[in-house]
């Protein structure tokens, strides 16, 4: 079992993508993230996302959401910095894999990894004391309907946090800025503004909502994380995505996309 936690002395690489702002995530190897990644860097998201979140207050042994976990670095982060006991659940990777990288992280008794679709989720209701997603509740939260489907798994007082990709103003119109009109997916539509999520959040009567910001400089995170991918990564279809998405961010310079975290409360 390698030590993922354990950084390589002298190593380029894990210089090249140490962040000042989040110690805890520069611990693991940089190598492991970069081969694990599906995105921007879900370990600095889910460092920014813990205070506001709370999860230092948690007790040991508290049951944790992951909700659209990927390849579960979130999941084992969780297990490893918080002590807390996490339900890895994605759709599109399956558990026997995740399963194979938690215990290679050694923590196969802390984290369970599930197959699960966001809108059907196998769990009763006040299972879990707070429920966390990194880059995935965009594609399923911008539903009305969703949040109070979802919060009926958190205890009560519980919390939810997620970070989602984000846009600094709205967009007007059905057409994206010009200056991304290159690089633009449908998928972006889902992309909203702090207060956005903030409102969206607080008429679904499901929570009281304590945090919804923007990531100062969030885009420079973004590239400079793309740009390593693109450099480092071994397949060519991940330094494809990540050398386009590094174009895009370059261009941009944050004029328009960016990160928002959002946490509420259970009432």
């Amino acid at each position: 079992m390698s030590d993922i936690t354990s950084r390589t002395p002298n190593d380029p690489l894990a210089d090249r993508v140490s962040h000042p702002g989040y110690p805890r995530s520069n611990g693991y190897d940089a190598r492991w993230t970069i081969d694990n990644q599906m995105g921007p860097h879900a370990l600095w998201l889910l460092e920014w996302l813990a205070p506001a979140l709370g999860l230092d207050t948690l007790s040991p042994g508290s049951r944790v959401l992951d909700l659209g976990c990927g390849r579960a670095m979130t999941s084992i982060f969780l297990a490893k910095e918080y002590d807390v006991q996490v339900t890895a659940a994605d759709l599109w990777i399956k558990p026997d894999e995740n399963a194979g990288r938690i215990a290679g992280a050694g923590v196969a008794d802390r984290v369970l990894p599930v197959l699960a679709e966001a809108h059907d989720l196998p769990f009763g209701e006040h299972t879990f004391d707070a429920i966390v997603s990194v880059d995935a509740y965009q594609y399923f939260g911008t539903d009305d309907l969703y949040l109070p489907q979802l919060t009926r798994l958190l205890k009560p007082g519980g919390r939810i946090g997620v970070v989602v990709p984000a846009l600094r103003e709205e967009i007007d119109g059905v057409e994206p800025p010009e200056h991304l009109g290159p690089y633009w997916e449908p998928a972006f539509w889902c992309f909203h503004t702090a207060a956005w999520w903030r409102r969206h959040w607080t008429r679904s009567g499901a929570v009281e909502v304590e945090t919804a910001d923007w990531l100062q400089d969030g885009w420079r995170d973004w590239l400079r994380w793309s740009e390593a991918v693109a450099d480092e990564h071994t397949d060519p279809w991940h330094v494809e995505m990540a050398g386009r998405s590094a174009e895009m961010l370059r261009l941009d310079r944050g004029r328009t996309l960016g990160f928002v975290r959002v946490v509420g409360r259970r009432q």
